[in-house]
């Protein structure tokens, strides 16, 4: 992702139809490979941002989050992916993991569908999952 373009915006519809020509429209990933923050945050997917409610499109940019603007797959684009793979580590989110595997909407984290998700753990995620 374009994320040091002097316009965001620009290069997040730049990247977003490069998505398309690799993946198809709409583009279709094989694989997503995801992580979980502390916050519940996932994919630049933080809470609270009006990104959470795009839909609209493939790729968006968010607001500021620990400093900067970053870009993003947006729910669409994450949810049409044939496979997501979840790397979570419990050490300081033990409640996000919870909420992770009941799909709770109240972490960004949680409204990735989990139909076609694998969750790689560590031993107290694990335990917690």
């Amino acid at each position: 992702m374009p994320v040091e373009a002097a316009h965001l915006e620009a290069a997040a519809v730049q990247y977003a139809r490069l998505l398309q020509q690799i993946a198809g429209t709409p583009p279709v990933l094989d694989l997503i490979h995801l992580g979980l923050g502390p916050d519940g945050h996932t994919a630049s997917l933080v809470p609270g941002d009006p990104v959470l409610d795009v839909t609209g499109a493939d790729v968006a940019v968010t607001q500021p989050y620990q400093g900067r603007r970053r870009m993003t797959l947006t729910y669409p684009t994450l949810n049409r992916a044939r496979r997501i793979l979840w790397v979570v580590m419990a050490q300081r989110k033990p409640t996000c993991s919870c909420a992770l595997r009941d799909c709770d909407p109240a972490i960004p984290a949680g409204r990735v569908c989990q139909d076609c998700a694998l969750v790689v753990a560590d031993r107290d995620a694990a335990q917690l999952l």
